[in-house]
């Protein structure tokens, strides 16, 4: 017992720094074990930043993230409690887990009390289990904001998130109006991340952007999704276009697409495009004379096996619209089916000799080439013979994989006869990646906050 009141009569500061060493459930425990005890758990310097969810949940066992069996309404009056309990507002909240329709109830109260506590910078907010329906409240410090999973309705009178900065938006289920007043409500965004919308009812989302700082834009065009236009966004420096949608949907969206590309062309710096998108694209409607004055870096995702006449067309006009190209990123996609077919009329393309490329004759240095599987050879060989043969500045050629080391031979005898029948003088490079684990979110996510 003397030994007890011995801790107990150590400074706050000591006593929170034992606390911070245990999980927070256990911290929260020792409440009991004193009252001078009972609210020192809540002074601990992580609880500005909760993250509850994927490898971070510190509240005790609730399920695997990736079930579909929702927490129980327990664990979420459990996270109610710790937030009432703060003194300060919490700067940061993450939660990440499965739920039930019946349990969003208990997430707008928890939404509604983050409100009440004081200013919140960050809010990620996800559910694997489906959608419910979310009414968000009007949170004017809020700086970055990430909703998955959800069915979000902004209530009346809702004055926007004046302070954001960066918002996320994955599977969402959204009106078309509720959108644009998000977006437009929130008039500093300098990052928009929109994919996998989908509207209500018969509803199609179509958009106009004019937000005046925004730099980063990314965008998954659905069959959900039926325009979206960028009218003003002077800033804009990196675009990411994808196409979540069936090979059947993809000729009604080409015009789209094609006035989404060109529309960011003024400014734009890096570009990255599926694809998806190569195959939706109209080659009737391609101007010729169209280019991107400033993008330097360029980052296509392929499958060269699936690709016809018109994906080449389109991936030359692409080179030959950016005159100062200087890194190209081309991800190749694996198909495990033969994957060593490629189209005779496609190697006979990418065999050709092109004059007038600009990117390809003056700035063109470095093409890196990802390949899932090196059995899927030749794609990756078709692909850097055509920038040998083409690319007279390339400095160099690397080609990345995960699988296929037994193949890496053949591929280096192939290319060194390639490499003896053209001028270039480009250093070609054939690594094996390590085989990393993906990162789980949650580890993002702190990695984020760590910066802040």
């Amino acid at each position: 017992m003397e030994e007890a009141d011995r801790i107990s009569s150590l400074p706050q500061d000591v006593l929170v720094s034992i606390l911070s060493r245990l999980e927070l459930k256990d911290a929260i425990r020792t409440s009991v074990l004193a009252h001078s005890w009972r609210h020192l758990w809540t002074h601990l310097p992580h609880l500005p930043h909760l993250i509850l969810g994927p490898n971070g949940d510190r509240l005790g066992d609730t399920t695997d993230i990736y079930s579909n069996d929702p927490v129980p309404s327990s664990w979420i009056e459990r996270v109610h409690h710790v937030v009432s309990s703060l003194h300060g507002p919490l700067l940061y909240f993450s939660l990440f887990h499965s739920f039930s329709a019946d349990q969003f109830a208990l997430l707008q109260r928890l939404l509604d009390l983050l409100l009440q506590k004081g200013p919140i910078e960050m809010l990620y907010l996800s559910s694997f289990s489906g959608r419910g329906v979310i009414h968000l409240p009007s949170f004017h410090s809020l700086k970055e904001l990430l909703l998955r999973r959800c069915h979000i309705v902004l209530p009346a009178g809702f004055q926007g998130l004046v302070r954001l900065s960066t918002l996320t938006l994955h599977y969402i289920q959204i009106s078309n109006d509720d959108l644009h007043s998000l977006i437009h409500l929130s008039n500093n965004l300098t990052t928009f991340i929109g994919t996998h919308f989908a509207a209500l009812g018969d509803q199609r989302i179509s958009i106009k952007l004019s937000l005046p700082f925004l730099r980063h834009l990314e965008f998954g065009f659905s069959h959900h999704v039926e325009k979206v236009e960028v009218v003003s966004a002077p800033c804009l420096e990196q675009v990411k276009i994808q196409n979540f949608i069936f090979l059947d949907y993809l000729q009604p969206f080409a015009s789209m697409n094609l006035e989404f590309l060109t529309s960011t062309a003024v400014t734009v710096s890096s570009l990255s495009l599926d694809f998806c998108f190569l195959e939706s694209l109209s080659l009737a409607a391609l101007p010729l004379n169209f280019t991107f004055p400033q993008v330097r870096q360029l980052e296509l995702h392929l499958i060269i096996r699936n690709m016809n006449k018109r994906m080449y067309d389109a991936f030359i006009w692409l080179l030959q619209s950016m005159l100062f190209l200087e890194e190209l990123h081309i991800k190749v996609d694996d198909n495990k089916s033969d994957t060593n077919w490629v189209d005779v009329q496609m190697l006979e393309l990418f065999s050709m000799k092109y004059d007038g490329l600009s990117c390809l004759d003056k700035t063109l240095k470095s093409v890196i080439i990802d390949i899932e599987d090196l059995n899927g050879v030749m794609a990756g060989i078709t692909l850097v013979k055509f920038f040998m043969l083409n690319a007279r500045v390339l400095d160099l050629v690397k080609v990345a994989y995960r699988f296929g080391s037994e193949v890496e031979p053949n591929m280096i005898e192939e290319l060194q006869k390639a490499k003896a029948t053209t001028s270039s003088k480009a250093n070609v490079v054939i690594i094996r990646q390590k085989e990393n684990e993906l990162l789980m979110l949650n580890n993002w996510i702190m990695a984020r906050t760590q910066r802040r």
